[in-house]
């Protein structure tokens, strides 16, 4: 049996806010509209459906997301870039294993891990 990555789903209380976050802010691409729900985004190559809690799914539903980790090749000018926009930096850690790191805040509380890539 075998497993693939299909999608990543985002909870949110205004879907269109939050789209906008990762196109503006982290380079998504616009997909589709999801009718009556949301948007579909790529995330370089990651698809992110963003949606508000759904009337007809019956378990329990959060908003957000605990994490995605992404790497950047430029560390600085993407830090630059999204303390322009103002977005919430949650952290920035001592650089580890020749890399830095920081985990930012997308719309309701998911986090957005951000990686150096190191070249190799």
């Amino acid at each position: 049996m075998s497993f693939t990555i299909q999608h990543v789903h985002v909870k949110t209380r205004d879907p269109q806010k939050t789209m906008q976050f990762y196109i503006d802010n982290l380079g998504a691409t616009y997909v589709a509209e999801i009718p009556g729900r949301g948007h579909r985004v790529s995330l370089h190559g990651l698809t992110l459906n963003i949606t508000t809690l759904i009337s007809t799914q019956d378990h329990e539903q959060h908003y957000g997301i605990e994490h995605i980790a992404l790497d950047t090749d430029d560390y600085s000018a993407t830090m630059a870039r999204l303390r322009e926009s103002g977005v919430r930096i949650l952290e920035e850690l001592p650089p580890n294993n020749g890399r830095r790191v920081c985990f930012l805040e997308a719309p309701d509380g998911a986090q957005i891990e951000l990686i150096e890539k190191v070249a190799t």
